[in-house]
């Protein structure tokens, strides 16, 4: 932070002292500033919509073993392969927006495999995340929340 102070007033007294010299420097920085910027948010504004285009759907199966009777089925439906792909749980009451899932810090990541081809779908028995005291996990519904992973083209 002292460092960014420093820099900041340095600037500040170049353009002052030396107006004719450090303002086009500072516009050609400001601009490859700007250029940056706009690539990291339109890589990020890509990435969403490719996480917008999965398809998760989580639900209590009796096919599943009973220590983990989640079952997941994911669909690809990006145009990139899905790398490294790992989510968390949440738990609703149907048409609630509040989170019975008992928050904690070891609350835990499920991790799928490592690659999703695009168009491909995987599928998986998971344990369900620990419930608060007083709901039954057969009457809520689940969902993915807290999406990471990487896209590979």
């Amino acid at each position: 932070m002292l460092i960014g102070l420093v820099l900041i007033l340095t600037w500040v007294i170049l353009l002052l002292r030396y107006p004719a010299k450090a303002l086009p420097l500072s516009m050609v920085a400001v601009a490859g500033l700007g250029l940056v910027a706009s690539w990291v948010f339109w890589q990020e504004r890509v990435e969403q919509r490719r996480f917008a285009r999965l398809e998760i759907q989580l639900r209590l199966d009796s096919q599943c073993p009973a220590d983990r009777p989640l079952a997941i089925s994911v669909r690809n439906g990006a145009d990139a392969v899905l790398r490294d792909f790992a989510w968390q749980v949440q738990a609703f009451r149907p048409g609630d927006d509040i989170n019975l899932a008992r928050p904690s810090y070891d609350r835990p990541r499920y991790l799928g495999p490592t690659d999703i081809q695009p168009g491909a779908t995987w599928s998986d028995c998971l344990p369900p995340p620990p419930i608060r005291q007083g709901y039954r996990a057969q009457s809520l519904e689940f969902r993915a929340a807290d999406l990471r992973g990487t896209f590979v083209d």
